[in-house]
């Protein structure tokens, strides 16, 4: 069973970037589809970006391409997203998802999650 532990969240200004990293134990990494999602106070969770297995193919929410890149280190056991040009409505709880098949942009699908990290994004 994989276990997930996010990091990298925090407060920055509008038009700022964070790295969101999530560190993956305890199962064979590269076998798991991979997303990222988010959720505000008051609002359900939404995804964000997802990557395959191998890392060759991701999809991102309209409200995020652009300015986030999600990528993945299978001999590291990582997952990253980077956010560029934060906005104010990007301030959530982001968490790491995975699953043991292919990446999905349903948060239902997805049988393992780490606590989430916070970001906060000031205007």
């Amino acid at each position: 069973q994989i276990r997930l532990v996010e990091s990298g969240g925090g407060l920055v200004q509008a038009g700022g970037s964070l790295r969101l990293s999530c560190s993956a134990s305890g199962g064979t990494f590269r076998n798991y589809g991979m997303g990222w999602f988010r959720q505000a106070p008051g609002k359900e969770r939404e995804f964000v970006a997802a990557i395959s297995w191998s890392g060759g193919n991701t999809h991102y929410a309209d409200s995020v391409k652009g300015r986030f890149t999600i990528s993945r280190d299978n001999a590291k056991n990582m997952l990253y997203l980077q956010m560029n040009s934060l906005k104010p409505e990007d301030t959530a709880v982001y968490y790491c998802a995975a699953r043991p098949a292919e990446y999905s942009l349903s948060y239902w699908r997805y049988d393992f999650w780490g606590q989430g990290t916070q970001v906060t994004v000031s205007s």
